[in-house]
């Protein structure tokens, strides 16, 4: 039995583990740096696996290091088990909430954490059966939602000393993600951060000149924004709400307070712009004679790929072959279809399609679930309009990254009908083939030095052997 035959067999017979911890976390969602249940019971999990467990890391109580084994290579996989707020659904393809605005894992991330716990319990077993030196990490990363987990980890020195990084995320297509040529990056780069303005109030009709408002400032803010726009790279996007305007029009607002979200493909951009909307900030206090505090909440990287990893995943995941649904998969997932607007349904399956090597078949897409490995366009460059905080990794340590099927094609991420199938055996069978295909990479890269060797020397010209910088000002700190 070959050693990628060994870990396939492993993994099939803890199967029913890995779907036990995706249901429960999916049971039991909760939102960034409250996962108090998912974190507790992956690391419960993985100690009971021989692993050792740090609890508590880069000063976010749900975040956590899991580690097994000693010396070099040191491979990492990354783990994620955040829920989004008010998606809260049954599995049910008619909207029904288990309970009305509670968080549901609409991203699938109570797929993802299980799927990389059976990663590192296969591939530790085949170490310690046969042998095989080196260091196995699960990072088990708070907050993805928030962008706020693998920023302060990477902070904190927790990657530093990885040779390699391997994560996944449940998606439409079985495929790569991040498929740049060397050199190249995809997803974007952000900065999120709240301004809080402070003014006086005063009885808006009875003596308002007495008054300084916090929402009016606010509202230059916001006007100054929409005319820098024009003079921006155009694939940079700036997102903001008002997430405090004040209590009553009769009451001139003493606070006010915004948050916003600067998008761009390269992390200098994100720098540039955010410097320029600091100016903006200024000028709205100055206008409105208000004072502002600014409170920073994260900065991501762009995704740097590595077409070493990609292309050795992209071959573990041929070998695993196809996953599988069965009758009743495709059953559901044709009801959760008809749920879709047709122009959403449309769009959104362009959108994913985009990414497929041009040549492929209707048969290897699938009607409504995508069972084939996919082989990608490489060269998808930080036009994508997205942003992850494994762009902080890729700039770390060499970082190869996958999607599984975990909900029709056509079914947007962040929906209640996502969540459905997080919760469903769809998500479950993608828990266990993501497993599967990390857990072969990660056996290459223990037994082969040659493919570490060339992901490393790749990640190294692609970044000019420059060291990361945390984009983190000095005092932030995660919340």
């Amino acid at each position: 039995m070959t050693i990628h035959e060994q870990a396939l067999k492993f993994i099939d017979a803890h199967s029913g583990e890995i779907t036990a911890i995706a249901k429960s976390i999916w049971e039991n969602p909760e939102l960034g740096l409250k996962e108090f249940h998912a974190s507790k019971l992956l690391a419960g999990e993985l100690e009971k696996a021989g692993f050792s467990v740090d609890m508590g890391v880069a000063d976010m109580p749900t975040a956590f290091v899991a580690e097994w084994g000693e010396g070099k290579p040191v491979i990492g996989i990354l783990a994620e088990y955040d829920a989004l707020p008010g998606l809260s659904q049954k599995i049910s393809a008619v909207k029904d909430p288990i309970k009305v605005g509670a968080p549901g894992h609409g991203c699938g991330h109570n797929l993802f954490g299980a799927g990389s716990f059976g990663t590192v319990i296969a591939v530790k077993d085949y170490m310690e059966k046969n042998s095989v030196k080196g260091t196995l990490r699960l990072y088990g990363t708070p907050a993805e939602e928030l962008g706020i987990g693998k920023p302060y980890m990477a902070r904190a020195g927790l990657f530093d000393d990885l040779d390699a990084a391997i994560t996944w995320h449940p998606m439409s297509l079985n495929m790569t993600m991040g498929n740049t040529n060397p050199g190249e990056t995809s997803l974007l780069a952000l900065n999120s951060f709240k301004v809080q303005f402070t003014g006086r109030a005063a009885h808006a009709a009875g003596n308002p000149q007495q008054g300084r408002s916090a929402l009016k400032a606010i509202q230059l803010l916001d006007t100054g924004v929409q005319y820098m726009r024009e003079h921006i790279p155009p694939q940079a996007r700036i997102h903001s709400v008002i997430t405090n305007g004040g209590g009553a029009p009769n009451v001139v607002p003493a606070f006010a307070e915004a948050w916003y979200f600067i998008r761009a493909p390269k992390r200098d951009m994100v720098n540039s712009i955010y410097a320029w909307i600091e100016d903006i900030i200024k000028g709205a206090a100055l206008m409105t004679q208000t004072t502002y505090e600014i409170e920073f909440l994260s900065g991501l990287y762009e995704l740097l790929g590595n077409k070493v990893l990609s292309l050795n995943l992209l071959e573990n995941m041929k070998k695993v072959g196809d996953l599988k649904f069965s009758d009743e998969d495709k059953a559901f997932a044709r009801e959760m279809i008809e749920s879709v607007p047709p122009q959403m349904l449309q769009a959104v399956k362009q959108g994913f399609l985009t990414g497929v090597q041009p040549g492929t078949t209707a048969e290897e897409i699938g009607e409504y679930l995508n069972e084939k490995p996919l082989t990608p366009v490489w060269g998808l460059t930080g036009d994508m309009s997205g942003s992850t905080d494994v762009g902080d990794v890729s700039f770390i340590t060499p970082t190869g990254q996958i999607t599984a099927t975990s909900l029709p094609l056509g079914i947007p991420l962040h929906s209640w009908q996502s969540t459905a199938c997080s919760g469903s055996d769809i998500g479950f069978k993608s828990a266990v083939y993501a497993a599967k295909v990390m857990a072969l990479t990660s056996l290459d890269l223990f037994t082969k030095p040659d493919l570490l060797q060339a992901a490393k020397d790749e990640f190294i010209k692609s970044t000019g052997g420059k060291k990361y910088v945390s984009p983190l000002p000095e005092g932030a700190k995660p919340h």
